[in-house]
């Protein structure tokens, strides 16, 4: 006889008390390394923490089977490059190992997925991590994909640059009184300590994005990123030389930006993809001339 068969097994017992069924049952916070594909078909390494559920729908039934959801999650995820396919795999296979006692199942990915970024003008390059989060559930055979993305940027106050430009002008006009200037005096004000007068206050800021995926398909997630940058056009930096941060601070200068200037920014290209039927997002200003944050919230099918 399998020694096997004498292991108790409390799980498979009735519940006689209090006999309900329960919404969502498992583990969060599972390690798993995770392999994402970007648009070359090069896999970029990271480590997820995976959380992995299933409803119990059978209300006299003490628990679900636990260690069949680790395992499949493990079996699935952790050797093979993540796409949709894979996701709703597992979903269908965590609903088979329970065996009657769920209807439905969600898997929960939370990970960073760190780029190497060029820099603007020089040969250097660096990574930055991204904040990605997944979340795919299946509810009666409908299948429902949630994307979070966290995207830095900087951004530079409008409002704080007109000030000093107005600085910077009357500092002109009270430096060089005569009404002919010497182009190259002038050149050497300028550039020398005196012609720093004002600069206008920029700061980190944040788009914390949250997408629902139309189809069973996910995004190339670094060009998906990429496309966010650009849409707001101030990406930070990762390695720079003196003429890449020269071209850092002409490219705020050529985007200056309020929280809604941003945010508006944002919601048009997230309008532009068809691969995405909802969304909502919140811009953040993390703002250097106040204590408080200038913030946006926005989503497309207001509540």
């Amino acid at each position: 006889m399998n020694a096997k068969s004498h292991l108790p097994d409390i799980t498979s017992q009735p519940n006689s008390l209090n006999a309900r069924p329960l919404q969502w049952v498992g583990m969060e916070g599972v390690s798993l390394p995770l392999h994402i594909l970007n648009n070359k078909g090069e896999q970029i390494h990271t480590h997820a923490k995976a959380g992995i559920f299933v409803s119990l729908n059978k209300a006299n039934a003490k628990g679900i089977h636990m260690s069949r959801l680790y395992l499949l999650l493990n079996e699935q995820l952790a050797n093979k490059p993540l796409n949709g396919q894979i996701l709703t795999t597992l979903l269908k296979n965590m609903l088979s190992s329970q065996q009657g006692l769920s209807l439905s199942a969600k898997v929960d990915l939370a990970f960073e997925l760190v780029i190497n970024k060029p820099a603007l003008l020089s040969n250097q390059s660096g990574f930055q991590a991204y904040p990605v989060a997944i979340s795919k559930t299946i509810t009666d055979g409908v299948i429902n994909t949630q994307l979070s993305l966290t995207i830095p940027y900087s951004s530079t106050c409008p409002c704080s640059a007109a000030l000093s430009r107005q600085a910077l002008s009357d500092a002109v006009a009270e430096q060089f009184s005569e009404q002919q200037l010497d182009k190259s005096v002038l050149l050497e004000w300028l550039t020398s300590q005196q012609g720093s007068v004002a600069t206008p206050h920029s700061q980190r800021s944040y788009a914390y994005i949250n997408m629902s995926l139309q189809g069973e398909q996910l995004p190339d997630l670094p060009t998906l990123i990429k496309q966010m940058e650009e849409a707001i056009g101030t990406p930070v930096q990762t390695a720079v030389k003196r003429e890449d941060e020269q071209a850092f601070a002409k490219l705020n200068a050529e985007n200056l930006l309020f929280c809604e200037d941003a945010a508006r920014r944002l919601k048009h290209a997230l309008e532009q993809k068809t691969d995405i039927y909802d969304y909502s997002f919140k811009v953040e200003h993390q703002e250097s001339l106040h204590a408080h944050n200038a913030v946006v919230y926005d989503q497309k099918f207001p509540q």
